[in-house]
């Protein structure tokens, strides 16, 4: 996988190592990271991503040793690397190296490493997915206002259970049992022309390419509730589609078995965006076909 990397002043093409078994992140999982995206040269939201990652970093207990700009500008020159036709996912990360006491990360210790490399942009086409047990945490059961990677595996552990199952993906609940979002992205679904996703309510990441697309759906004149779900409202839902930085907005054309054609929200969504993106947050020239 091609990519590029900055640790500690220096860019390389070769993966850094960065960590060993005593420090606090490899024992006891102090990594926060974020996820931009760049495509053809655009890279968009990058400021909002860049500055996720320092309130990610402080909410679990780290002290950032970069600025917002300063990451914005080391991933702006990354993506300048890769050059401009590239299709890059965008990984700053924090970690804890110290512990004060063992179990609870010393701040003073916190570092910063910069992941860019090849991740080409899935398809638009439909994927299969299904309802798994696996559940979002409360606020007072996981640091859920970070993007933290201790958070992930038990959304991996959904996805396995998912794939186990005949299924591409798995959408998970709260504690509550609302559906929450799929395991590794925010969930939307259209019923009688409008838009519905479950409601920010503090157990999973509210994304921020889920937030835009929601702003511009409204700014097109698509109504869009936000609110709690209940899973079996999937199961009558007109369209199903996700909305995340990895793959942008993708249609369910499956669900739970029951076969569903990509519709014309998840399109328009889907549309609106890429247009937002290129007329917004274009960072290199242009490549002429």
């Amino acid at each position: 996988m091609a990519g590029v990397y900055w640790y500690a002043g220096n860019w390389s093409t070769e993966e850094p190592k960065v960590i060993g078994p005593m420090d606090h992140a490899f024992w006891l999982g102090s990594v926060i990271f974020d996820g931009g995206r760049s495509f053809g040269g655009v890279a968009p939201d990058l400021d909002l991503h860049c500055a996720r990652a320092v309130q990610s970093a402080r909410n679990m207990l780290m002290k950032p040793t970069k600025t917002p700009a300063e990451i914005e500008e080391l991933c702006r020159e990354g993506i300048r690397r890769m050059g401009p036709q590239a299709e890059l996912y965008i990984r700053p990360m924090f970690f804890v190296r110290k512990g004060l006491g063992a179990a609870r990360p010393d701040p003073d210790s916190t570092d910063f490493i910069l992941a860019i490399y090849d991740s080409p942009l899935p398809e638009y086409k439909g994927f299969s997915a299904c309802l798994a047990p696996q559940r979002r945490p409360a606020p007072d059961q996981a640091p859920t206002d970070a993007k933290a990677a201790c958070l992930y595996p038990n959304g991996s552990r959904a996805a396995a259970f998912a794939h186990e199952k005949g299924f591409e993906a798995a959408v998970v609940c709260d504690p509550i049992g609302h559906v929450a979002e799929f395991a590794h992205a925010n969930l939307m679904f259209a019923k009688d022309g409008k838009v519905i996703t479950p409601a920010v309510n503090g157990t999973f990441l509210a994304g921020i390419t889920r937030g835009r697309v929601i702003a511009l759906l409204r700014e097109a004149g698509v109504t869009v509730e936000e609110r709690a779900v209940k899973p079996e409202e999937l199961d009558t839902a007109d369209e199903i589609f996700s909305t995340g930085n990895y793959g942008k907005v993708l249609p369910c054309s499956n669900w739970q078995g029951r076969h569903m054609q990509p519709g014309p929200l998840c399109q328009k969504a889907r549309t609106l965006y890429f247009d937002w993106a290129e007329a917004k947050w274009r960072i290199l020239p242009k490549v002429a076909a």
